[in-house]
């Protein structure tokens, strides 16, 4: 689907890009929407990936929460693991390449800031060390109980899922310490055991970045209002600001440019201007 950016917004985005000395992708659930992952904002969505969530009536807040992990560890885990499978099988679109290429055709170097815990950033060939994600990542582990201050990769969990019930099949992943329930390194709702060392290694990288680079241009991708993180990180920079969202499009006092359509969208409209 093609998209045609008017002359003014044309000479906005290109201004944009000869002012700025560094590049800063934010993104929030909508960009991993266009590589066909699920799309959890509201129950409808949530509950048509997951009919047996749905048919417990256990919405997201619920279910992505520590509790859960007490109360349903192997549904717990069968949400957990299902996403992290269906993570691990999923290709980044097409946007992803091309927001490297832009940064490149302009030499600036680059810096993402994310709400999503998918990995897919690091699969799309971005360096691990100029990722910051805010809420943590699927592809790690800790202790249910935070026994120690640890966190350990998840590459050698192989998830086994009943996809009729959501069910977590065989051993349930468990910490190596103290041989408790174990859950992914995420911030979840009502979360007062998540442990923070890789956030906050990730968090210095991105201030050292922002030290080095002021005149960073902002490109925002389906980033939502419900949970504002990401926005209100992006909303720090503007008007150097490309705000994209197909429905909360709306910009901050201070400006930006806005394109009413998906991330994958924006992004080939911003990269074909500079390769026509």
């Amino acid at each position: 689907m093609s998209f045609h950016l008017s002359p003014d917004q044309i000479k906005q985005i290109k201004s944009l890009f000869q002012y700025a000395d560094s590049l800063i992708i934010s993104a929030g659930a909508g960009m991993g929407v266009d590589s066909g992952l699920p799309d959890f904002r509201g129950n409808q969505g949530m509950w048509q990936a997951y009919p047996e969530l749905g048919k417990q009536r256990i919405d997201f807040t619920e279910i992505a929460n520590p509790a859960a992990f007490k109360r349903h560890p192997r549904l717990a885990w069968g949400f957990y693991g299902h996403r992290l499978a269906l993570y691990r099988q999923t290709t980044p679109h097409s946007g992803f390449q091309q927001l490297q290429q832009l940064a490149e055709i302009f030499a600036l170097p680059t810096f993402v800031f994310t709400s999503n815990v998918d990995g897919q950033f690091q699969t799309a060939g971005f360096h691990p060390d100029q990722i910051y994600e805010c809420h943590g990542s699927i592809h790690h582990l800790q202790c249910l109980e935070a026994c120690q201050h640890d966190i350990w990769s998840a590459d050698e969990l192989l998830p086994e899922i009943n996809h009729q019930d959501c069910q977590w099949l065989g051993e349930l992943p468990h910490c190596p310490i103290c041989k408790g329930l174990a859950r992914p390194n995420i911030l979840m709702f009502d979360d007062m055991s998540w442990i923070s060392q890789r956030h906050t290694q990730q968090a210095k990288h991105l201030d050292t970045f922002l030290n080095k680079h002021h005149r960073p241009l902002i490109i925002e991708l389906g980033a939502g209002t419900a949970i504002p993180t990401v926005r209100y990180f992006s909303e720090r920079f503007s008007p150097h600001l490309i705000r994209i969202n197909p429905r909360e499009y709306a910009l901050p006092v201070h400006g930006g440019i806005a394109l009413a359509i998906t991330a994958e969208q924006g992004i080939r409209s911003i990269y074909q201007i500079f390769i026509e």
